[in-house]
């Protein structure tokens, strides 16, 4: 059988990396044409689309050769990125088509969409928002890509955003909880996959909405789906909202 397309994987001894590489094997219409990790190299022409699950510094450095050589296609799973790499990140997109998430659940994504309906329609006056989320112990970044993506959610369904909004940590004598404002709280154990609460609280009643990860696996193979969509895409910066067609183009 001709193979659809050519992958690589960015990160691949990583815990996401091997995940993805399974998810990829396991498939008979597509090759996996490299594999490589933080300060090694790989034959980009070889790919079509690079999924990367490394780390911020990697990941940009990644969509700046992809950029300057007009391709491969990315998709993009590393968190914790700083202001200016958000914006080198937008301009490789303006040269190279990139899918970047924080999450790559189709349950997280349905989520996403709950939450920010929520927050429309619950005032803000008398519903306050908090986001839970735990991971395992070696998540470097708090609050975690996906609490970030609800808690924007959540800010566009208030007719804001996330940076206006965000509640600093809550830690000793903080007075009063601010009206309006979305807080975060972090736990990070053992081997939690992810999991990730919004609760909208008023006087007298709570709303909750969950989603527990239970293998991570389902995020290898939302990430390979990206792939599939994105490598014949034009230049452009998208996300799992796109991947599954819950946004218009």
């Amino acid at each position: 059988m001709t193979a659809l397309f050519h992958a690589g994987i960015s990160g691949a001894r990583g815990r996401m990396g091997r995940a993805v590489s399974q998810v990829l094997d396991a498939r008979e219409d597509v090759v996996v044409a490299a594999r490589f990790d933080r300060g090694e190299t790989a034959d980009l022409s070889l790919c079509d689309v690079i999924i990367d699950f490394s780390t911020p510094d990697s990941s940009i450095a990644l969509a700046r050769t992809c950029a300057e050589r007009g391709g491969p296609a990315l998709v993009i799973g590393s968190t914790g990125f700083s202001e200016a790499q958000e914006v080198e990140l937008t301009a490789a997109a303006a040269r190279v088509a990139i899918v970047r998430s924080g999450n790559f659940s189709l349950g997280v994504n349905v989520l996403i969409g709950l939450v920010e309906h929520a927050a429309l329609r619950l005032d803000a006056r008398d519903w306050d928002i908090e986001v839970l989320e735990a991971h395992h112990r070696r998540k470097v970044d708090a609050p975690s890509g996906t609490a970030l993506m609800l808690g924007e959610a959540a800010a566009v369904g208030r007719g804001s955003d996330l940076s206006a909004l965000k509640s600093p940590p809550y830690d000793g004598i903080t007075g009063e909880r601010e009206t309006g404002r979305i807080g975060f709280a972090a736990i990070r154990a053992g081997g939690i996959v992810g999991e990730h609460t919004v609760i909208f609280a008023s006087e007298d009643e709570v709303l909750s909405l969950s989603h527990k990860a239970i293998d991570r696996s389902l995020f290898a193979r939302g990430a390979v789906a990206a792939a599939a969509w994105v490598r014949s895409r034009p230049p452009g910066l998208y996300d799992m909202q796109d991947v599954l067609g819950f946004r218009q183009a």
